[in-house]
């Protein structure tokens, strides 16, 4: 089955011929089409299910449903907020460590270290880091304190993107109740060294130095030559752990005494994901109403996952802004390969996907690689096509023209909502976050198990499967989880059907149930695989 859809994938790679059925109403809205599909059913069961479905959105709205199974890296966050207001709850935000140092000097593998996840790409190649980057760490005396990774810090060059880097760097800083300077032991005190701490006296933030690479000779002989900037410093081995418990006994002055933490809220993980150069960090700094993240022409300006907290209509939104994604035949060895993992361990670790296409190239290859990647992982998606101020035709049956054919090229991104937006000028923009909720919901959206076999038998006596003289029989059904919606389908003989009447039924279920946007996943239990 899984060889076939992949075969489907590349159909619509190529273009609408030859490819198979998808939704039986792929034009319509994700909001039309649901109340359509419950109103054709007709029965009092369904409008009562409807009516209970509606009510359990009114009591979610407040509130989104948190990942059962996400990975240590879905606690890190950068700690921003939309329309942020001073905090007067009793339970205080953890206080923020800001790392930074000139480039290649170890300050990821710092970050890593103190927050005890592989967070931050590490390379030998300097500048590999560019944007900010924040994760929770564990205080030795209790508590915990964010720390953020920042880009290397080259005070004399004017380059845009270390431009950018250095701005992104003292923006970190600002907020921080204690600051990191990372040097080279190894090479010693050097002028850049000197600028940046200059700089750093200027913002009157209290600053630690650690010289690293302390495990080397080099670095222990050169050690003194710091004390020189006039911090407090201590000499560390970030690759190995040496000294952390030292710079930790330099920094808790500097912090605030350890609160009560307040209790992580559920949200909504919602990576932004493409090709490189389709929009993906402006569109984050978009809806975040901020440069957030570095922005340039160049394609690869982006490397790491970088994850934002968001407060949206009273519910906790973590933003997820990735690398761009190529083929690995494209793939740089290098920086590029490790930033393509980094992309999709975010969309496995994310509820809903943003798949952002480039309205002025149209549906490409790689585009349908990356949907291809969000399928593989079971993740609700939106496809948002931006650029279209830049469309040569900008009239409404072009737009029409291009929707219909994203839908035709996507078709195994079953009822998949499509939003033409220009993340430049902001047209459009605000449609995302309300179809990423719906679509969260749908994620993780029950159904009852009456109502789920009845829709189910119709469909299978409608259209049995293929079996001779004895066809197989459908015994029952259930829902066995949700995120993505799975659902188990006990039946005779061995349970093996063709792919294209999986779909039939999948197509029955999408019709009754408003699951936009969601993959299913059906479990076909034959007799003799419960035998055995």
């Amino acid at each position: 089955m899984a060889r076939d859809e992949r075969r489907e994938r590349a159909q619509g790679a190529a273009g609408p011929e030859g490819s198979l059925r998808g939704s039986s109403h792929p034009h319509r809205t994700p909001a039309r089409a649901d109340e359509a599909a419950w109103a054709e059913q007709g029965h009092a069961s369904v409008e009562a299910q409807r009516l209970a479905a509606r009510a359990r959105d009114r009591a979610l709205a407040d509130r989104v449903e948190w990942i059962e199974n996400h990975t240590p890296e879905a606690g890190e966050t950068s700690r921003a907020t939309i329309n942020a207001e001073p905090d007067t709850s009793p339970l205080a935000q953890p206080p923020t460590i800001v790392i930074v140092g000139r480039p290649n000097v170890g300050k990821s593998t710092l970050f890593n270290r103190l927050t005890r996840v592989r967070r931050a790409i590490t390379h030998d190649l300097p500048g590999v880091t560019r944007d900010r980057i924040a994760g929770d760490a564990r205080r030795p005396g209790g508590g915990t304190a964010v720390i953020v990774d920042t880009g290397g810090f080259e005070a004399e060059s004017d380059a845009p993107i270390p431009v950018q880097i250095r701005k992104q760097a003292l923006m970190a800083v600002e907020g921080a109740a204690a600051v990191v300077l990372v040097v080279d032991g190894q090479s010693g005190l050097i002028p850049a060294d000197e600028e940046l701490a200059a700089a750093l006296r200027h913002t009157g933030r209290p600053t630690v130095v650690a010289v690293n690479k302390g495990d080397r000779r080099d670095a222990q002989l050169a050690a003194d030559e710091f004390s020189a900037l006039g911090f407090p410093q201590v000499t560390v081995s970030a690759e190995h752990g040496g000294g952390i418990s030292a710079l930790w006994e330099e920094l808790e002055p500097l912090l605030p005494p350890a609160q009560e933490q307040a209790k992580p809220a559920e949200e909504l993980a919602i990576a932004i994901v493409g090709r490189p150069n389709v929009g993906k960090s402006s569109l984050l700094n978009r809806l975040l109403g901020e440069e957030r993240v570095l922005v340039s022409e160049f394609p690869g300006t982006t490397r790491d996952a970088i994850d934002t907290i968001i407060e949206h209509r009273d519910a906790r939104v973590r933003l997820i802004d990735t690398a761009g994604i190529r083929r690995k035949g494209r793939t740089d060895r290098g920086p590029e390969v490790l930033s393509v993992v980094m992309a999709r361990r975010a969309i496995e670790r994310a509820d809903v996907c943003l798949l952002l296409v480039d309205a002025s190239e149209g549906i490409t290859a790689q585009d349908t690689h990356v949907a291809g990647h969000i399928v593989d992982a079971g993740r609700g998606v939106v496809v948002v096509v931006n650029k279209t101020d830049i469309m040569a035709d900008g009239s409404r049956a072009a737009k029409r023209a291009l929707e219909q054919k994203v839908l035709d090229h996507l078709k195994f991104l079953h009822d998949t909502p499509v939003f033409l937006v220009s993340v430049l000028t902001g047209a459009a923009v605000n449609r995302l976050l309300p179809a990423a909720f719906a679509v969260g919901r749908a994620f993780r959206a029950r159904v009852g198990t009456g109502e789920l076999n009845r829709v189910l038998r119709q469909a299978w006596e409608r259209r049995p499967p293929p079996g001779g003289t004895r066809p197989p029989r459908l015994y029952y059904a259930t829902q066995t989880g949700a995120a993505p919606p799975r659902f188990a389908l006990f039946v005779s003989g061995e349970g093996r059907f063709h792919f294209s009447y999986m779909r039939y039924l999948e197509n029955a279920v999408r019709e009754a149930f408003p699951f936009a946007g969601v993959p299913i996943r059906f479990i076909m239990r034959g007799k003799r695989t419960r035998n055995a």
